[in-house]
């Protein structure tokens, strides 16, 4: 029904759509969990691995790891139920090629030149010249790339794991004894970059997709969220309003856009910001990217109380919901794997039952035989432009500059909006040193902002036209003018 980018997000689909056909048939057993890669992987000439049985393993751990259990291996033989854990993303060590450690190395681009420029600043006596060429004793290198920047030729290459290099904390370590790719969980902060990065496809997210489709089976009422990057998973010639009569089919009660909580957290962020800046805080944060959140927190800890302590549009929406329903599940649909994380905070965990990726989701509509295209158009009105604009980075400053202006009111506002993790990192050292040149950061770990986030199935440059497009057609033209906020009176939007 769906068309994929590549082979890996066809595969990762097929094996949750495997996985949820299973819970909607109510016959989620081991066995027919080991069937699985059998059926997917068939015959005896391999494709990806050196060998048949190895893809069968790897693709046993995807399904494990979709069904909400530990990929430990095809030799344990025990389930490890791991949906309780606040870690999310886990390697798959069947999967994982092991690629290169070796971060510096010299090419055949090597003249052996006079000024030996590499040798020169190279503090630790890593280089020295063997057969006519420069040499990099591993031993020694500190892998501070001073002899790659020096190099008039450009002949040291730069080889770094994928994930290593995406992972924004340093998270991203390797098992000294099989060199396979390992997570320090005290320093992951969930966002995916590593997931997204992985062209094998070692590293995925826990899935709640088995719990979801039970919820979906039964007699409770199940509400969805979508976060406002949904319009861009789908082509132009599918409606925003299919999109939901399709999440509707699904068994869902009604789905409401995370947009409507947005333009809730728009009215407490700017009223907070002009709150602490009357009292001399020099800069504050957002606080709906749970990636970025999660980044200051490890990363920067002393600067914690800079982030907003209003809730994301997520965790807002959800108390909407649940404010007009005691009754309702919620589940969040978006592209952010770290959001997994955020609704297992304690303060916040009442507010959002489940979370599911837009991979989680597109993998349900294949199992329920719905296609969006083919459903009929339905209204979707809940949040202005602004509010959906969130989808994309400088989305949340255009909603409180919208806000500001709206109410007239005098405030000195200096956003600094950044995006993806080399840029947070910069912009948080010069917060942290008091040479920020704003006053408030609006910061999206994933570079773009949640139209890139690590579980999505459209890229973002296809995705970010459908968005922009989208916006552009919603009938809600300022945040003000959106009758729903009037609800959100008696509704805590505090952590």
């Amino acid at each position: 029904m769906f068309q994929f980018e590549n082979q890996l997000a066809k595969l990762k689909h097929e094996v949750l759509t495997r996985v949820a056909v299973l819970a909607k048939q109510n016959n989620l057993t081991r066995e027919e969990i080991e069937k699985i890669p059998y059926e997917m992987i068939q015959g005896d000439i391999p494709k990806y691995r050196d060998n048949v049985q190895h893809e069968r393993n790897v693709v046993l751990e995807r399904v494990k790891l979709a069904a909400g259990y530990l990929p430990n291996g095809r030799y344990s033989e025990e389930l490890i139920d791991i949906s309780e854990n606040k870690q999310i993303l886990y390697v798959i060590k069947a999967a994982c090629d092991r690629c290169p450690t070796k971060k510096f190395e010299v090419t055949d681009a090597c003249r052996n030149c006079i000024a030996h420029k590499c040798q020169s600043v190279c503090n630790f006596g890593a280089i020295s010249y063997v057969n006519g060429r420069a040499h990099i004793d591993t031993t020694k290198c500190k892998e501070c790339g001073m002899c790659k920047k020096a190099c008039p030729y450009d002949a040291i290459a730069q080889d770094m794991r994928p994930c290593k290099r995406a992972c924004p904390t340093g998270a991203i370590n390797f098992n000294k004894y099989d060199l396979s790719t390992e997570i320090t969980e005290s320093k992951c902060i969930n966002c995916g970059a590593c997931m997204a990065s992985c062209p094998f496809g070692a590293i995925e997210d826990k899935s709640s997709i088995v719990k979801i489709v039970n919820e979906l089976m039964s007699d409770n009422d199940i509400y969805a969220v979508v976060a406002p990057a949904i319009t861009g998973q789908f082509n132009l010639n599918v409606k925003y309003g299919q999109v939901k009569n399709a999440i509707k089919k699904l068994g869902f009660k009604d789905m409401t856009e995370a947009a409507c909580g947005a333009d809730a957290v728009t009215v407490h962020e700017s009223n907070e910001f002009i709150e602490r800046m009357s009292i001399g805080d020099s800069y504050m944060t957002n606080s709906c990217c749970p990636g970025f959140v999660s980044y200051i927190e490890k990363l920067v800890p002393d600067q914690s109380s800079r982030i907003s302590s209003t809730v994301s549009p997520m965790v807002a929406t959800g108390r909407y919901i649940k404010n007009k329903n005691a009754n309702a599940k919620v589940v969040f649909i978006g592209p952010c794997t770290a959001k997994k994380n955020e609704v297992l905070i304690e303060s916040i965990k009442d507010s959002v039952d489940y979370v599911l990726t837009f991979e989680e989701l597109f993998a349900l509509f294949d199992a329920f035989e719905i296609n969006p295209s083919e459903c009929e158009e339905i209204t979707v009105d809940d949040g202005s432009i602004f509010g959906r604009g969130f989808a994309i980075g400088g989305g949340l400053t255009a909603s409180i500059e919208n806000y500001i202006s709206e109410k007239g009111i005098e405030t000195e506002f200096k956003p600094v909006k950044v995006s993806g993790g080399s840029e947070i990192k910069k912009t948080m050292i010069m917060a942290k040193a008091g040479k920020l040149n704003g006053n408030f950061i609006e910061g999206m770990m994933c570079e773009g902002g949640c139209i890139n986030g690590a579980a999505k199935v459209v890229s973002s440059v296809k995705a970010k036209a459908n968005c922009v497009k989208n916006n552009k057609e919603g009938e809600i033209k300022s945040v003000m003018s959106n009758k729903i906020l009037d609800e959100f009176d008696n509704i805590s939007l505090k952590k």
